[in-house]
């Protein structure tokens, strides 16, 4: 007699159902969700620019996620050192952004994790390097700094800020959105995901989509004042873009991660070709 493998409690049948549905129904449902999220932002918080101190706030506690894991279990399997080095650069390239251009709490946010993103590469590179699974952090630097590079030559914000400055704002916004890419492709390679990286990505994840809706809904209630600080032109859309890429590059991990813990899972299982 064949049991009855669905599952008893809601939250399980729930996962149960969109497990069930094809990709076509579970991005729609990523998509309304997403919507319903930035509602619920726009209704419940009222200065919107605080999203985006509450998306460094996360990106910080995601950094110390993984300072506790490599002090705690003395090493860094499963995490990329070439995602954390390119993080290293745009937090660089930001920080002085934010020093010769506008010194406000964004500036000591960044410094902060500048210095914490600093201390992991350090671990990584120097005390626990014999721990670092290479073969899986394959994904080459050049692939990510010379795409980043070439489109802040080419569009970067009109303002009235010197052009060199106003090309490295550009590329450390570029490079943000797409310095996951090397933890994904570890990731991707091992199938399974340890908790403590598990945490730190899906920390990633939050914060990006908390960036995202400061500018979204930042524009769409017409600052006047963050439209004068973007310029006009391509580069205000192409801010915008870069927040949605980042959003939707971290989603899948993070539909994954969630539907591990509602299974009770410690470890975040992904199918192949996931991220």
């Amino acid at each position: 007699m064949g049991s009855d493998r669905r599952p008893r409690n809601p939250v399980q049948a729930a996962v149960w159902w969109i497990k069930r549905q094809s990709m076509r129904v579970k991005v729609g449902m990523g998509v309304v969700g997403g919507v319903l999220c930035l509602l619920f932002l726009h209704l419940v918080v009222e200065d919107h620019d605080k999203l985006f101190i509450a998306a460094e706030s996360v990106h910080a506690l995601g950094i110390a996620v993984l300072i506790y894991k490599l002090m705690r279990e003395k090493t860094c399997a499963g995490l990329s050192l070439k995602s954390q080095e390119l993080t290293l650069i745009f937090l660089a390239a930001r920080l002085y952004c934010s020093l010769v251009m506008e010194f406000d709490i964004h500036t000591i946010l960044d410094s902060v994790t500048l210095a914490t993103t600093v201390w992991v590469v350090y671990m990584m590179r120097f005390k626990l390097r014999a721990t670092l699974s290479e073969e899986l952090d394959n994904l080459s630097h050049a692939y990510i700094l010379i795409p980043c590079t070439i489109l802040a030559l080419v569009i970067h914000p009109g303002t009235y800020h010197v052009l060199v400055n106003r090309i490295i704002w550009a590329f450390c916004v570029y490079l943000e959105a797409v310095s996951v890419l090397p933890q994904l492709r570890v990731m991707q390679n091992t199938k399974v995901v340890e908790p403590f990286t598990a945490h730190y990505v899906f920390a990633l994840g939050v914060a990006r989509f908390l960036s995202c809706a400061h500018w979204i809904l930042q524009v769409l209630d017409g600052s006047t004042y963050l439209l004068k600080a973007l310029g006009y032109g391509v580069w205000p859309s192409m801010v915008l873009l870069s927040e949605v890429v980042q959003t939707f590059i971290l989603a899948d991990f993070c539909y994954y991660y969630v539907k591990s813990v509602l299974q009770g899972q410690m470890m975040v299982r992904l199918p192949g070709g996931v991220v």
